[in-house]
């Protein structure tokens, strides 16, 4: 799993600088000791040269984890949650829904849910590619309320319907990263 790959690197570029208590979570390193400007700069030098940011402003560390939860959520679980997903993020981060769809709003400049329905167009694009789920199945995965929503959504996203871009000889995805 992506996750745990680059919570290794992270971890490896800690313990390289001597930093060895601190709690690495997904998109989040909590030090547990104070470390000087000097070792600081050079951890985000490392980070930064390893494909990571650290961010200082508030506002970008929580549209950070709240993309973070989004990704996972789509991306890396076997079943979505139960729930809307305004109310999974909410309590997955412990704030109220329109306080982080405003903060996501003002920094990202759209809104949590066009992000949720990119990233769950991009889901259903390699889910086609892999061809191992028929349409029907990907809208349950993905919790569409039917096949049609679905289609809509993606020709709406893509310019292509699902079969058309099941067609093409060359899969055209957006990274994560680049969201």
């Amino acid at each position: 799993m992506v996750s745990l790959r680059c919570k290794m690197v992270v971890k490896t570029e800690l313990e390289n600088l001597g930093i060895y208590n601190a709690t690495i979570g997904i998109g989040d390193i909590k030090l547990n000791e104070t470390i000087s400007d000097g070792k600081y700069n050079l951890l985000k030098n490392h980070l930064r040269n390893a494909g990571f940011e650290i961010l200082n402003d508030r506002k970008s560390i929580l549209v950070e984890k709240i993309k973070n939860v989004i990704i996972e959520m789509i991306h890396f679980t076997s079943e979505p949650p139960d729930v809307k997903y305004s109310i999974f993020i909410s309590e997955k981060l412990n704030y109220d829904y329109t306080y982080l769809s405003n903060i996501f709003s003002e920094v990202k400049g759209i809104t949590i849910e066009h992000f949720i329905i990119f990233n769950k167009i991009e889901r259903v694009k390699e889910l086609l590619i892999y061809n191992e789920l028929t349409l029907s199945e990907i809208a349950r995965k993905l919790q569409y309320c039917n096949v049609s929503h679905l289609s809509g959504q993606f020709k709406k996203t893509t310019g292509l319907s699902p079969r058309e871009f099941k067609s093409l000889k060359q899969h055209v995805r957006v990274g994560l990263e680049e969201t």
